[in-house]
């Protein structure tokens, strides 16, 4: 006898094989290129199963500097394959979607932050991962949001211009001695979440654990019980009693988080925790990268060499 499936059963059943098709002609092709695909937690579903190594920045960027194989796809937006490639100058560093890019990395630029350095001459600049390259290399030392706390605690100067995301460096503020003065930037994403809407939800579960994201606003990492990067989120949960977790980050996260732990429910406290330039890489993105080698990033070796500078000095930072 014939299986009808419905309309919905249908179409997930198209979506299981073209994932499965998909990921099969990727896998080959990373065996032909020796290729590795670096994911970043906040990309879609189907991104996070094809991933070698999956993490935030700061993990990743770690994997980056230290593969071995000949070509490095990054599959999330441009600061993070410009950051592997200053990492590798001698690979082939490739971004699925090139025009995946970060609102917060275009908020600064490098003559608005010579201005800066201008007015605080006896100040040192960390700079958030989430940067352009070229405002990397007129930085002293990098960070991610999982050790911006250790990165300013490590460097001997009092007074930090702290670029570019002004929540990362008002919670970094809380947790150091230093002068910390703060560039405006902020991610949409984040910014959009407000005190208000974490308290609706910790109403709706009031037995929840709440774990934020430094890049939210102050009155949303404030009622945190934990402030954490994308890395510590995973880490919190596995030791985490709480059965309930709500989460104040970018949705992807969530996938990752329900796969790990499927005991647990997880909840986002608004709609609006959603990336669209993490959302743009695909399977067909990440295939065609593959398949024509495209999209090359490359940076000048002037500006690659004063970048690396600071990216390293953080690689140090423990």
């Amino acid at each position: 006898m014939l299986k009808t499936l419905r309309k919905e059963e249908y179409l997930d059943e198209v979506d299981r094989k073209y994932r499965a098709e998909m990921s099969e002609k990727i896998a080959a092709l990373k065996r032909k290129r020796n290729a590795i695909l670096l994911v970043h937690n906040y990309q879609r579903e189907e991104i996070q199963d094809i991933a070698d190594v999956m993490g935030d920045s700061l993990g990743l960027s770690r994997a980056a500097a230290a593969t071995d194989k000949d070509v490095i796809v990054f599959c999330g937006v441009h600061f993070m394959a410009e950051s592997a490639s200053i990492l590798n100058p001698d690979k082939t560093v490739l971004l699925p979607v090139f025009e995946a890019g970060c609102p917060m990395a275009d908020m600064v630029t490098v003559e608005e932050l010579r201005k800066m350095k201008e007015r605080y001459p006896d100040a040192i600049v960390v700079t958030y991962i989430n940067s352009s390259a070229a405002v990397k290399a007129e930085s002293d030392i990098c960070c991610t949001s999982a050790n911006a706390v250790k990165v300013v605690n490590s460097v001997k100067e009092k007074r930090v211009i702290f670029v570019p995301d002004r929540n990362l460096g008002r919670y970094v503020a809380q947790h150091t001695d230093k002068e910390i003065i703060l560039w405006p930037g902020y991610c949409w994403t984040h910014e959009c979440l407000r005190a208000a809407d974490v308290l609706a939800t910790k109403e709706k579960y009031p037995d929840a654990a709440f774990i934020a994201h430094p890049e939210c606003r102050e009155e949303v990492w404030r009622l945190a019980d934990a402030v954490l990067s994308t890395s510590g989120m995973v880490k919190y949960v596995k030791q985490s009693k709480a059965k309930t977790i709500i989460v104040a980050t970018e949705m992807g996260i969530g996938y990752r988080l329900r796969k790990e732990n499927p005991e647990n429910n997880f909840v986002f406290p608004s709609e609006c925790l959603v990336c669209p330039n993490m959302k743009l890489t695909t399977l067909d993105a990440v295939h065609n990268s593959l398949e024509n080698m495209v999209h090359e990033i490359k940076v000048d070796e002037e500006t690659r060499r004063k970048a690396n500078l600071a990216l390293t000095r953080m690689l140090k930072v423990v």
